[in-house]
């Protein structure tokens, strides 16, 4: 039997819309962490982890996905491997936090704009893959905009690139495991909670937490790092089994390019190097893009 035509069309449209709320609030993350940046980095890391506990508790209860956790849990292999994604994933958190709070909000959204041709680099060298034409040339033209900004605009783009190493890597590694988006989110934190968590509580017992020093406004919005670290990965799990894999690989530049538009929002000087390396990221975008329809195109042709 054939599927629905209606149906279908259903899960499309309710994939795109999925994909959309996750993009939106992942591209407009920036405004929160520019409103609790008199919290250091640290700490809203701290709470980022420690709340999303809870909030992802209460969707794994929801999606009755607790098998998938206890699974993980029980698996050594799978635990481990989980732990080291936890270790990379803190990482990228802590940097894009770092970089939104010290006004380098076009390096972070640099940095999820190169992330896909990272993921092309490191299926080359460590997975012995083949790069096809376009994707050579969209690594070269976003080199050479990385190159223009490191050496025309003297400043080398480290967060950037941490950014997108970090996030890769962590890519990677989630693809090596059996395991839905938001229970292997909910066992990373897990796994990230015990340090937070004493972390924090020394924190606040020695005086140094804003959570427990500026008042109710700001203790309220350190908690909402929960929500807003598991809501967008929930869309994004509904989407990923509603939309083809091109269509999410293509969505997933609406993110950095919102994430450059709060950067302009909010004053952050755009150099000349800034505008030629951009460009060249554009061109690589649409280049890495381009390729990845046709490649769709080409697997879904009959045999």
């Amino acid at each position: 039997m054939s599927a629905d035509p209606t149906e279908a069309k259903d899960d499309t449209r309710d994939g795109v819309i999925a994909a959309l709320i996750c993009y939106l609030i992942w591209g407009l993350l920036p405004i929160y962490f520019v409103v609790v940046s008199a919290v250091a980095p640290l700490e809203v890391l701290l709470h980022r982890i420690v709340w999303a506990v809870p909030f992802g508790a209460i969707i794994i209860f929801s999606r009755r996905q607790w098998p998938e956790v206890r699974r993980a849990l029980t698996h050594r292999a799978m635990l481990s491997w989980l732990a080291v994604a936890a270790m990379f994933i803190a990482i990228n958190w802590y940097v894009y936090i770092y970089a939104i709070e010290n006004k380098q909000i076009f390096q972070g959204s640099l940095g999820y704009y190169i992330n896909p041709l990272v993921y092309v680099l490191i299926g080359v060298v460590f997975l012995g893959e083949r790069l096809r034409t376009l994707q050579t040339a969209a690594v070269i033209i976003a080199t050479i905009g990385v190159l223009v900004l490191t050496f025309s605009g003297g400043q080398f783009p480290t967060i950037a690139l941490t950014l997108a190493f970090s996030f890769s890597v962590y890519g990677v590694i989630r693809k090596r495991i059996v395991i839905g988006a938001m229970p292997g989110l909910f066992v990373e934190t897990i796994l990230l909670l015990p340090i937070a968590a004493a972390w924090l509580g020394w924190m606040i017992y020695s005086g140094q937490a804003a959570f427990a020093s500026k008042g109710v406004g700001i203790a309220t919005l350190l908690v909402f790092a929960g929500p807003i670290t598991v809501v967008p990965l929930l869309f994004f799990s509904i989407a990923a089994r509603r939309l083809p894999l091109s269509t999410i690989g293509f969505m997933q530049f609406l993110a950095p390019t919102l994430q450059f538009c709060v950067g302009l929002y909010y004053g952050e000087h755009l150099s000349t190097a800034h505008i030629i390396c951009f460009a060249c990221i554009w061109a690589a975008v649409v280049l890495f893009s381009t390729d990845a329809l046709r490649v769709g195109k080409k697997k879904l042709r009959p045999a």
